[in-house]
Parts: C-alpha cells; sequence; structure tokens
C-alpha cells in the first residue's frame, strides 16, 4: 500500500541557522563555482561561542528544531538567470539498495517514490511560486520522471565528477530520458562516500554541467543512515527509516534550490546562500498529509 508523506512544513520567514550558513562556503561566482551544498547539522558540531544563537533546541533523537517567524537577512534577490517552471524528477538508484540494514532497502526506496510522486502541488512546494521572476514562472507542480539503477559504475569511492558520470551514463544508456526541465537525484547508498565532504561538509548538493545529451541539473544526496547525527534531524523518524526519511528532506531542499537556481545565477543572497540554506535545518509547525497509508518525513528547507 502506498504511504503516506506526512510533511512538517517549514517557515521561509524564520530564525535562521547561521552556523549552518558558515558551514556552507558557498561564494556564488557567476563562472566556475562548485556545487551549492546542504551543509551538515549544526547540531552535530561542536558549538561555536563566537556564532549567533540558533535555537536548535534538541539535538538529534530528540524534537524537531522549530523556527519563529521573523526577517532573514540578508535579503535574496534575483540575479538574471533561469528557473524551473515544472521540474520533473529523475532518481538514480547508485550503489547496493538491497541490504540487510533496515535503510538501504527497496521499502526505502518507495518511500522516495512516494515522496517523488506527491510533492508538487503541496503547501510546502507551493512557496517557490513566489519566486518568478524575469517572466518566468514558477509553477509549484513536480514531475516525477523515472528511475534508473547503477549498482556501482564509478566505484564506493565518489568524486564530484563521479556523479555527473552517473547521470551521463543513465542518459546515454536510455535509462532515462534527456530533459531540460529535469533534476537528476543521484541517490546512494550508505555504504558509499564522497570525497568532497558527504557527512563532513555536507548532506547533498546540486548543481548543473554539461552531459552528452546536453546542459543537465542534477544533484548528490546519500544516505543518512551513514551519518544520523549530522544528516538527519532525529533518529526516531516518521517510517522507521532514519537514514531514507533524513535523506528526503535534503531532497526536499535540493528540489526547490535546484528549481529556483538551478544554474547557480539566479535567486541566492549575497553570502551565496540559496532559498532553502536561508533556514535549513528549521522546522515548522503545521504538517498535511499525501497519499496514503503510512507517515512520512518531516522536510527542512
Amino acid at each position: 500500500m502506498k504511504r503516506t508523506i506526512s510533511i512538517s512544513l517549514a517557515v521561509l520567514a524564520a530564525v535562521c541557522l547561521f552556523r549552518a550558513s558558515q558551514l556552507l562556503n558557498t561564494a556564488h561566482a557567476q563562472n566556475g563555482r562548485g556545487p551549492v551544498i546542504h551543509g551538515v547539522n549544526p547540531e552535530s558540531l561542536p558549538d561555536n561561542p563566537n556564532a549567533p544563537e540558533t535555537n536548535r533546541g534538541a539535538r538529534v533523537g530528540d524534537s524537531l528544531t522549530t523556527g519563529g517567524t521573523g526577517v532573514v537577512t540578508p535579503a535574496i534577490t534575483y540575479h538574471g538567470g533561469p528557473l524551473i517552471g515544472t521540474p520533473t524528477i529523475y532518481l538514480i538508484w547508485y550503489g547496493n539498495w538491497n541490504q540487510a540494514n533496515g535503510s538501504d532497502t527497496p521499502a526505502g526506496q518507495q518511500i522516495v517514490r512516494d515522496f517523488a510522486n506527491t510533492i508538487g502541488g503541496s503547501p510546502y512546494f507551493l512557496l517557490n511560486t513566489s519566486y518568478n521572476a524575469g517572466g518566468m514562472v514558477i509553477t509549484g507542480a513536480v514531475v516525477f520522471g523515472g528511475e534508473a539503477t547503477d549498482t556501482g559504475s564509478q566505484g564506493t569511492r565518489l568524486r564530484d565528477s563521479s556523479v555527473l558520470a552517473v547521470v551521463n551514463n543513465a542518459i546515454s544508456s536510455g535509462k532515462l530520458p534527456y530533459d531540460q526541465s529535469g533534476v537528476y537525484f543521484v541517490l546512494t547508498s550508505s555504504n558509499i562516500s564522497e570525497q568532497s565532504g558527504f557527512c563532513t561538509r555536507y548532506c547533498g548538493w546540486h548543481t548543473d554541467g554539461s552531459a552528452t545529451a546536453g546542459h543537465v541539473r542534477y544533484s548528490f544526496v546519500g544516505n543518512a543512515n551513514r551519518c544520523l547525527s549530522a544528516c538527519a534531524a532525529q533518529t526516531t523518524s516518521p517510517n522507521g527509516n532514519a537514514g531514507v526519511d533524513g535523506m528526503i528532506s535534503v531532497i526536499a531542499h535540493e528540489l526547490e534550490e535546484a528549481t529556483t537556481d538551478p544554474d547557480l545565477n539566479a535567486w541566492y543572497d549575497s553570502g551565496g546562500s540559496e532559498n532553502a540554506d536561508k533556514c535549513a535545518w528549521t522546522f515548522g509547525h503545521a504538517q498535511y498529509q499525501v497519499g496514503d497509508g503510512g507517515r512520512g518525513p518531516p522536510l527542512s528547507i
């Protein structure tokens, strides 16, 4: 039976995590800029006595972090780049998703599929319709375009360039179509590392690049089961799979940033933070039900 994704809405106008912003270090250079990352949970790091208070609340395993309404500075502004009106999600399952660890499992994959099928038109994703600009309209809809499997063509120790190679292979082989409105998510099982900093610097990232078929927008998100204290908001999760539930929060983060800043030259602030970075790891109270069956993970933007 198809499970319900019960989403805890994050509030865009919230008291955001300045320590998380300090982790990002993703200055926006219009040329030659690397992937924009979703930093690790700041509560997994030692406190910085010189950093502003972040209202983080309980640590991993306890209650979710709650944001308050307010003005988030610096302001996010539009820089003239393209937007994706209606993004199409493509999933690439990388590694071994048939393990006996309770997380890298077919049931875990189904949680992600349910999310991909239901995030479009949700109150959460409709927040992005406020970023229409340059004659382009973000509809708030999302399409799930399909999935592919790569059991390890690039090995178990990925580099950023390996992630693009995985996307390119999926398109070139015909497993997935080439789609200019697509966002290709490389979702790695917990035995896969990403050497530029998965679990230490970030939990996921998005960028754009050139595949054989043409210009692509793509994202890396690893199973948070590899590092729950760094990449999950809580260890007791709605679907009983803390790694995948944490992963979905990061997928949601990267999806909305890939929609509002797909080529890293559209919506961001003077410090390089995109819309989802502004309140990363801050959650709101409101919930709504999509699909049917069970409960789903909270999302942070």
